[in-house]
């Protein structure tokens, strides 16, 4: 299949592995091992997941359908017909979602004095407290909307939370009601927890309980016989024709408006609420059937992130992890003598990101240090990056800032990043036209001795010191003379125009790493041909590209023995006799999220050990700036293999297999001990 192949069969097994993600992250929330309210969190991701998939890839699957009725890709398999598996495996995630919410959370919590009370659990006190909160905190908030001629069904908010409300009774002005509709503001907290003595426990209640208890005091003389929470999900995929736009930062603000109110791809509805009110819902929506989830408790279980926060029960968390500072790293340490020694590896978050935020700051504050620039793909709020780029612009020193506009969600907050950097002084650009910026760079020009040197980072995650603490990432600090003069002409072409340069080091895409990587490949196969051994070891987030699936393919059945650990999609499928049976598929979750990309090629003995910015998909090869840089020190390539290649593929607690099927089975340890990565990593930094 070639890149523009449309291969409805190869899309839908993409999407399927999306939601097979979901299940193994939804799998932590009911592994006992896991501490409870850990748990939540897990719960909370697969659902937070599980929306983003409707909203980009569900969303882009029904505009296939709408825009290619009836037509079927080469495997014969139509975009319906791939909708409907889609719709199929997700409403299984969501059963089994809110099965152990409400089979093995609540009761876990409740034997905790963590309570998730419904209304027919509150006491007369708690019913008394509540409907004086309803009264003074969410009454005079509430606008309700009776629907008629004359007001009509509005347009609401992508995943905002709603109520169908059925009205019997004439109203003041003589109109029969016959339904409304109530919308909670975003103002108004989705769980509210009950005062009471902390020994006692935590007791809460969500806000649609709340509203669905005294939802009657907003139509004063009628009769409410019914009120229905439900939520929409809108295409949130932004469409700009870059090549026709003048400003594009403008032109997303614009989309940006329109995202909110966009094509609605799902509707999520209480199972209680009855068919004639579920079908108007889905009619107002111009949704299908198949569109419509039945919710077996509170619609957006996402709402539970918020009793994490609010219980202050360290036994029921995770302990808390510090992180290690390599001593030559350490706060106040010089950095540019250091990392002009030698180059230094860091992996997050065992490794802590302060030494990129402290090379930053002595950057900023040296007065040797002519320029700065770093691209940015998500950096979060109030980000210390930002602070000390732009104290670097005011002590003088040209900065440069790529920033990409498109980053996915966080659009907003990156125009609104550009436009701080830009009253700094600072000169911002937004890549390439046509081309996400995912690359992540900082490179550093500084004066020595009256000569020019490059001091560059290199790293597979965002400037996202959050992120740092909580995702798997490689970063490496270095003064390589070659690598940084890549560097500097990767960000060459980022900020200017020119030719294609030929880098000494490093390989980019869209024009070199996926061409790297078949080529590594076909050496595999040539050393297996020539009698020797063939080997590769690879991690990345996500496995979708055809030819470089191919390419694995040929390789096994070359003989090249190959481990994969990719944390999330998959295409490609092993164990297929005369296919793939040298291949094996695993996907670690855990504690920290894993998003490392790391290739490992085995040359013969000659080990050839590479990091990357990219997964190896379509995306990643063709359409992004993506950076890839390798491994030399010997010390360093050795450490890179043992902590993300080898450890990983010995862990037995928190691995899944990948099955020929395309299933995931759970490894367990059995008859060896019990090992997981992440928590040998942990307890191996000092």
């Amino acid at each position: 299949m070639s890149r523009n192949t449309y291969s409805s069969r190869h899309f839908l097994n993409r999407e399927l592995s999306q939601i097979e993600f979901n299940l193994r992250v939804l799998e932590q929330a009911r592994d006992l091992a896991t501490p409870l309210l850990e748990r939540v969190r897990f719960l909370c991701i697969s659902c937070t997941n599980l929306d983003e998939f409707f909203e980009i890839r569900v969303a882009s699957l029904k505009q296939l359908e709408q825009f290619g009725a009836g037509k079927q890709g080469p495997d014969g398999l139509d975009p319906a017909t791939a909708l409907a598996k889609v719709h199929e495996a997700s409403n299984m995630l969501v059963k089994s979602q809110y099965a152990t919410f409400n089979n093995e959370l609540v009761p876990a919590l409740a034997e905790q004095n963590v309570r998730i009370l419904r209304r027919e659990q509150w006491s007369k006190a708690q019913k008394t407290w509540l409907a004086d909160y309803f009264r003074k905190e969410v009454l005079p908030v509430l606008s309700p909307l009776g629907l008629d001629p004359v007001h009509p069904f509005p347009r609401l908010l992508n995943k905002s939370l709603n109520f169908a409300v059925k009205v019997q009774g004439d109203d003041a002005y003589g109109r029969d009601a016959g339904m409304a509709l109530v919308r909670a503001p975003r103002s108004l907290p989705r769980v509210v927890q009950i005062p009471g003595r902390r020994e006692t426990g935590y007791d809460f209640v969500f806000l649609s309980s709340i509203l669905q208890a005294f939802v009657d005091q907003l139509f004063p003389g009628m009769q409410v016989s019914g009120c229905y929470q439900f939520r929409v999900t809108r295409n949130s995929e932004l469409y700009v024709d870059e090549e026709e736009v003048e400003d594009l930062a403008q032109a997303l603000k614009g989309e940006l408006l329109e995202r909110s109110f966009a094509s609605a791809v799902r509707l999520e509805v209480l199972e209680a609420a009855p068919d004639e009110i579920v079908d108007y819902l889905a009619g107002c929506f111009d949704l299908e059937e198949r569109d419509v989830v039945r919710c077996d408790g509170p619609v957006n279980l996402h709402r539970l992130a918020e009793i994490y926060r609010m219980v202050h029960r360290p036994d029921l968390k995770y302990p808390e992890f510090r992180s290690h500072t390599p001593p030559d790293l350490m706060a106040g340490s010089p950095m540019f003598p250091a990392i002009g020694k030698r180059d230094y590896l860091l992996h997050h978050p065992f490794d802590s990101f302060a030494p990129v935020i402290d090379l930053l700051r002595q950057a900023a504050a040296d007065p040797d240090v002519l320029a700065i620039k770093q691209t940015l793909y998500r950096t979060g709020k109030r980000s210390p990056i930002v602070e000390l780029l732009i104290e670097a612009a005011r002590a003088g020193k040209d900065v440069t800032a790529v920033i990409e506009l498109r980053a996915r969600f966080d659009e907003q907050e990156n125009i609104e990043l550009a436009n701080q950097l830009q009253e700094a002084g600072i000169q911002v650009v937004y890549g390439i036209v046509g081309h996400k910026t995912h690359a992540k760079m900082l490179l550093i020009v500084r004066r020595e001795g009256g000569k020019l040197r490059r001091y560059a980072h290199l790293g597979t995650g965002n400037y996202h010191y959050r992120t740092a603490a909580a995702y798997t990432d490689l970063g490496m600090l270095t003064a390589d003379r070659l690598i940084c003069a890549d560097v500097h002409t990767l960000f060459q072409q980022l900020t200017g125009l020119g030719k294609l340069e030929k880098l000494k080091r490093l390989y980019q895409s869209p024009f070199t790493l996926r061409e790297m990587l078949l080529r590594k490949i076909r050496r595999e196969m040539n050393h297996v041909k020539k009698g020797n051994a063939g080997r590769i070891v690879a991690r990345m987030n996500a496995l979708t590209e055809a030819s470089l699936i191919r390419a694995l393919y040929n390789a096994s059945r070359a003989g090249v023995q190959i481990d994969l650990i990719v944390r999330g999609a998959c295409c490609l499928r092993p164990g297929i006799k005369d296919v793939s049976e040298n291949i094996r598929v695993r996907s670690i979750v855990g504690r920290f999220l894993e998003h490392s990309r790391v290739f490992y090629f085995g040359n013969n003995g000659k080990r050839e050990v590479y990091a990357a910015s990219a997964d190896w998909m379509d995306r990643n090869m063709y359409s992004r700036v993506e950076c890839c840089f390798p491994i030399r020190s010997p010390e360093m390539a050795k450490r890179v293999v043992h902590e993300t290649l080898e450890v990983y593929l010995k862990d037995n607690t928190q691995a899944w297999e990948l099955c020929s099927d395309g299933s995931y089975q759970l490894l367990t340890p059995g008859s060896d001990k019990r090992f997981s990565a992440q928590e040998y990593l942990m307890e191996k930094r000092p």
